[in-house]
Formats: structure tokens, sequence, C-alpha cells
């Protein structure tokens, strides 16, 4: 039992933002019931590196963040669809959809229609840029907002061009913060009383740029790429030694003065461009190249090893392949592997980052088949097997 037991959720969600925020709350417990599209489904259905899994209805795009799910279809479209989910509606405690704002009302699914229904219903709407101002009708895609937010621009090397993150930063970030809005809701309900929350996925970003964006209201600093190196203290970001690259982050003083030490230069900590943390920051080149020099003399993992040690904070620069070899990842069961019906190989999939109690949150069911379980919701909603046949002949399902 987790601690949304007894919680059911209508994931109306596609692609990522949505989807990832129910799959959260799936680990958590809730029983999670995706409804979508006859025919189609979510359009992560067709998404992923492998083709046939895309062409069977199965991406890998979809795997990863459905497990824990029951599927069923239903066309929203179709006014016996509508009454479906508004029959739904009454038994569940949380909605979640992430189409552009306005879609829902002019289908007669809005926030206001529902609670109606179900007076205790948190709403969830995640879209792109929240549910007013000038660009909330605009369509976003996570490189989209991972741009329009100033993500991109403090991201690359200083002389190249802007970067995006390498995954869907923006688009797990407002899931995150959908998932996180609604179990406050939850936490906070009251007889009679819904919730409409509306997650923006623009502010969820800024939301996390708590830094960059305060150094820039408060202290006036114009934020700037620097590639690997960290704008707030030095040396901290990549270093070659003798085989490749690592990563060192000596950011306290103690630590800057131990990485010396280790590396044979105990005489940096003495000189007077860097044994202030201003002055360190200020003659980062200088101290590179000093630092660099020593690290050339052996590979980056036995520098990493003795950095660790002295409690110089350091790391080798992973492949994911590399990162997921790793025994304090497979020593933690973070990794769930499922059984899952149309899909002819092994599915692993990422849990939550966190134990609860010292369990890992999970979920029991493998990621299922488009409409899966329809007719055993229906039924749960005493529609007869013939009042489904005739819904379905006449595609309200």
């Amino acid at each position: 039992m987790g601690p949304l037991d007894g919680i059911r959720v209508l994931d109306l969600t596609n692609v990522l933002a949505g989807p990832f925020c129910c799959h959260q709350l799936a680990h958590l417990g809730a029983d999670v019931i995706k409804v979508e599209m006859p025919g189609t489904g979510d359009l992560a259905r067709q998404l992923g590196g492998d083709h046939d899994l895309n062409a069977a209805g199965m991406g890998v795009s979809f795997l990863a963040q459905n497990s824990g799910k029951r599927s069923m279809t239903v066309n929203l479209k179709h006014p016996q669809g509508k009454a479906l989910l508004l029959k739904l509606v009454a038994t569940a405690d949380v909605l979640v959809e992430n189409f552009r704002p306005g879609v829902m009302d002019r289908l007669g699914l809005g926030a206001e229609r529902v609670q109606q229904e179900n007076p205790e219903l948190v709403y969830c709407a995640i879209s792109g840029f929240g549910a007013d101002g000038p660009m909330a009708g605009f369509p976003a895609y996570d490189q989209i907002v991972q741009g329009v937010s100033g993500v991109m621009s403090v991201t690359g090397e200083p002389e190249g061009d802007p970067m995006r993150v390498g995954y869907p930063v923006a688009d797990t970030v407002g899931g995150l913060t959908a998932a996180f809005a609604i179990t406050a809701a939850l936490a906070r309900s009251k007889p009679g009383r819904g919730t409409v929350i509306d997650v923006s996925m623009l502010e969820s970003m800024l939301s996390t740029m708590g830094w960059v964006v305060s150094n820039h209201l408060i202290a006036g600093w114009k934020p700037h790429r620097a590639g690997n190196d960290n704008i707030a203290a030095s040396p901290s970001g990549v270093f070659r030694a003798r085989d490749t690259s690592f990563n060192v982050a000596a950011n306290q003083q103690e630590q800057f003065e131990a990485l010396a030490r280790i590396i044979g230069r105990p005489d940096l900590a003495d000189d007077p461009r860097f044994s202030a943390r201003k002055g360190r920051i200020e003659n980062r080149v200088a101290l590179k190249a000093e630092i660099e020099a020593a690290l050339a003399t052996r590979d980056a993992a036995d520098w990493v090893r003795d950095f660790m040690e002295a409690g110089v904070p350091a790391g080798e620069i992973l492949t994911l392949p590399q990162a997921l070899a790793q025994e304090q990842i497979k020593g933690r069961d973070l990794i769930a592997p499922f059984d899952t019906p149309g899909v002819d190989r092994d599915v692993r999939v990422v849990r939550p980052g966190f134990r609860l109690d010292g369990v890992r949150p999970k979920t029991n069911a493998a990621p299922p088949v488009l409409g899966a379980d329809t007719e055993t919701l229906l039924g749960e909603l005493g529609i007869s097997p013939d009042e489904i046949a005739a819904l379905r002949k006449d595609g309200a399902i």
C-alpha cells in the first residue's frame, strides 16, 4: 500500500508532462485510469527508438511512464463518450489533462462542468504557458519552453550557440510540479470543496532556476553561458586527466586546499591569485591550466578516488549505460522489470528517485495495451456487456 492507496486518478494526458505526472501518482499507490482516444491513444505509443514497438502502439516513450495504469478508450467528442467520462468523474478524486487551455471547455468537460458531477474533484490542467496571458493558447513543446524560459541562454559554451538540455527537462519538471501540486491539494482536501490546479511548464522551469533568477533580480547579474564552469566557484567544472575528462567541484576553501595538496601543488593555495575565492573565480583560466598540468600524470578514475576519499567532490563523466551499470544504482532497485503484453522483449523502466521508510515506490502492473481495461472499467460503472457492445459500435469507446 502506498500513500495514495484508494485515490483514483483520471489521466487524460498525452506524450510526456501529463503522463509523467500520473506515473508518479501511480507509484504512490493511486489507481490511475488512462483515458485514451479509440484507435490511436496516447501519441507516445508511436514514439521511441524501436520502430516495431512504435508500429504496435507500444512505443518506448509510452512504456517508460505508463506502468501501473489501466487503459480505457473513450471518444470525448462523442456525446455518449462525454457522458461516460462524467460517470467516471463521479468515482474519481483527481483528473489530469494537458490539452491547450480552452479545449476541455469546448468539449463541455472543463473544470466547472466536471466539478458539478464531483464537487471534491482535484482538477489539474498542465499547459505550456498557463491558463491565461498572451501566450496561453500557443502550442508548446519541451524545446520551445527551454528556449523561452531562458534555460538555453545559460546552457552551452560561451562562444557557441545556446543549447538545449539533453533530455525533455521542461516536460519532466512540469510533470513533477503537477504531481507535487496534486498531492498538496489532496492533503488539504475538505468535504464538498475541490481544487483547480493550473500548471505552467514555463513557470515551472523558472521556479527551478532560483539561483540564476535571483542573481539577476537581486544582484543585477547578467546570466550567460559558461560551458561546464560553475560561475559561482573555482575550481569547479570539467578537468582533463591523462585519459579523459572528469568533474571536480572544490567549492569550499578547505576542498581547494585539499585538491592542491593531492595533486602535489600545495603552493597553489598560497598563490595570491588563487588563495581567496574571489581570486580563483577571476583567474579560473590560469588556475585550470595549473591543475590540468598536474592531472595529466594519472587517469581520471584514480584522481576521482583520491579526491573523494579526501572529501573533495569529484566524479567520472559516464555514458548512460555506464551510469546504469554502477553498483550504486544496481543495488538500490531503481529499475523495474515488467513482462508486458504486446511486447516481445524485456521492459525496464525507472522508478521514483526516493524511498519511503526504506522501500522504493513501485507499480505492480505493466504498461497497458490500448483499451485493455475498457470493458472492466465500464462494468465497474454498471454498464452491461450489451451496452458496451453498442457503445463500441457507435464509436463512443
